[in-house]
């Protein structure tokens, strides 16, 4: 049970930023994260290092500003999926679920979060600055937790899927009465 509520710490990590979380966790796990993904185990750790560095940079910088937030958003929902796959397959351990369906139940909540986000981002024209901080602190508290205190970032991810899926109708219902 651990375990499920590290993946889904991992996976709610990469669900509201990417690149961050998960170079939070290469930073807590080093090499174990990436030992039960065989193509990227092969990299070298300082080019993914390196990769995750810039790439967490672009997002931290780029969500500045309008034009950045809205290219991130459209690049953020393609690869949350498969970060969400990926951070959460690192999670676990051998367990009594298959990893195929823990990859496919990390990125599908990973795309939840995202998508919602997303949404959210599209009614209200721009996030605020304010907002944007409280991700990037979340994705790094909820990373840490899931290799520290899985119980506790399970219960905030758990938690941040409850507000995802009411942001969800709360969205729904403005569309619909717009139309």
């Amino acid at each position: 049970m651990i375990e499920v509520l590290a993946a889904l710490s991992a996976s709610a990590a990469v669900g509201i930023r990417i690149a961050l979380p998960l170079l939070s966790l290469e930073l807590l796990r080093g090499e174990a994260l990436w030992s039960s993904i065989p193509l990227l185990s092969a990299i070298h750790p300082f080019i993914r290092l390196a990769i995750l560095c810039s790439w967490s940079m672009l997002e931290l910088l780029a969500f500045k500003q309008l034009l950045g937030q809205r290219l991130l958003q459209i690049v953020l929902l393609v690869s949350s999926p498969i970060a969400g796959a990926i951070a959460t397959t690192s999670s676990v351990g051998v367990g009594s679920l298959p990893i195929w369906a823990i990859a496919i139940l990390g990125g599908l909540f990973a795309f939840v979060l995202q998508s919602v986000q997303t949404a959210w981002f599209y009614q209200q024209q721009r996030l605020p600055l304010r907002f944007v901080f409280a991700q990037d602190i979340l994705s790094i508290l909820l990373a840490f937790l899931s290799v520290k205190k899985p119980q506790i970032g399970g219960i905030i991810s758990l938690t941040l899927l409850w507000w995802a899926v009411r942001t969800y109708q709360n969205l729904f219902k403005h569309y619909k009465k717009q139309n």
